[in-house]
């Protein structure tokens, strides 16, 4: 079972990728054992990351032993989670989820991109480059499957909940873009919270057509469906705006005109940011919202991207007649944060707020010990939810993305391995 068979491997891979496309959801372990011995593996697990990425939980398998949740921040399979990095642990060393024999056990980060959706858990007779090489092929194809399967099953999305949700909450997640995205030249993060209890906060980026990245934080007035649907409103008049050709000038202008003609009592704060890719020029618009920071060399540039106050969009021509573009030209390895108003102002039961200038040194503190920006979010966020007992009284959104168009990719094998 655990002895591979050579030159079977890559067979194995393209029979799996074909019998994928009308597999039911979790069919998948049992369809994975069928190709274990021309891989060379003894056992797999597959966990999935919790909507908000405090657990890893199993992909139900009938005959595996694997523990069905895992914590993210501690043990080996939290920590290829965190890292983004395969990790190689022995029998003996005690790892939780362990396969039984002697052998190894790899843990390897499964990657929509670049955003995080769980990890593969591989028993494995011995390590070597070839057998990393279709470890690493069989858990790109998983994470294809995993993506597939979530457009029209609801099977890995329930997996992931730990409890009910909210109607507004399940409204916003549905339009909600990936947490993560990026290319070679630019990384952008994002991370919101009450996952469950969602009213009028959401986030927005993407990439458009390979030069411009564009990212968008929005907060509407209210927590409740009504407010969740107006900031659905507001982040689909952007992408219409955008889709259509237009610059940001014609997203905001959208925006405005869109807001103010579907929910005229309402109104919606936001930043909205285009980045060109090439040349590190950042315009940005500030409609209510705090404004950017710019983080340069281990520190908060003063000032850097603020500007005149403006009114919240959704007001009519009043407000879109004063609206301003802002633009700064961004160094390699520059990063902008965006954030709406629930994150310096959560309060903590006894009054205290958790600030802007503890929320920005965390970010620093956690970046300067070479921390991955998904990862800084998560960990930020989980910050504000004890700083509050777990209890937000608004939403609070972050969003921090990162000009590097030198990037280098790292070593693919971890440390000592």
């Amino acid at each position: 079972m655990g002895s591979r068979t050579p030159g079977r491997e890559g067979p194995a891979l393209n029979d799996l990728l074909q019998r994928f496309h009308q597999m039911a959801p979790l069919d998948l372990p049992r369809l994975l054992r069928e190709v274990y011995p021309a891989l060379g593996i003894a056992d797999v697990s597959i966990y999935l990351a919790d909507i908000q990425q405090t657990e890893l939980i199993a992909v139900p398998d009938p005959v595996s032993a694997s523990p069905p949740r895992l914590p993210i921040d501690t043990g080996t399979a939290g920590l290829a989670y965190r890292t983004v990095a395969p990790q190689i642990v022995a029998p003996e060393d005690g790892d939780e989820g362990e396969g039984e024999g002697e052998g190894v056990r790899l843990w390897l980060p499964l990657l929509d991109g670049v955003e995080r959706i769980g990890v593969l858990g591989m028993d494995l007779p011995a390590l070597d480059e070839g057998v990393l090489d279709h470890c690493l092929s069989l858990a790109s194809l998983i994470t294809l499957v995993l993506i597939d399967k979530t457009t029209y099953s609801d099977t890995f999305n329930s997996l992931q909940r730990v409890r009910p949700m909210r109607l507004p909450g399940e409204l916003l997640w549905a339009s909600l873009p990936p947490r993560t995205i990026g290319t070679d030249r630019a990384t952008s993060s994002a991370v919101l919270e009450p996952a469950y209890d969602l009213g009028g906060d959401a986030f927005e980026h993407t990439i458009v057509e390979n030069d411009v990245l564009h990212a968008a934080v929005f907060d509407s007035m209210g927590h409740d469906l009504v407010s969740g649907l107006t900031t659905l409103v507001a982040v689909a008049a952007a992408r219409h705006a955008r889709r259509g050709g237009g610059g940001l000038d014609a997203v905001v202008s959208e925006l405005d005109a869109d807001l103010g003609h579907f929910f005229p009592d309402r109104h919606v704060t936001a930043v909205l940011a285009h980045l060109d890719l090439a040349t590190g020029e950042l315009a940005w618009a500030n409609c209510g919202h705090p404004p950017p920071l710019l983080l340069r060399d281990g520190a908060v540039v003063p000032g850097a991207l603020e500007g005149a106050p403006e009114l919240p969009l959704g007001l009519g021509p009043f407000a879109a007649s004063a609206r301003r573009v802002h633009r700064a030209r961004l160094r390699p390895g520059d990063r902008v944060l965006l954030y709406t108003d629930g994150v310096p102002e959560a309060r903590s039961p006894g009054g205290e707020l958790f600030g802007e200038e503890r929320f920005t040194a965390f970010v620093l503190r956690a970046m300067a010990a070479g921390e991955l920006t998904p990862e800084v979010l998560r960990r930020l966020i989980h910050a504000i939810l004890a700083h509050q007992r777990g209890r937000l009284t608004d939403d609070a959104t972050i969003l921090l993305f990162e000009w590097h168009p030198e990037h280098q990719e790292g070593a693919r094998l971890p440390s000592g391995a």
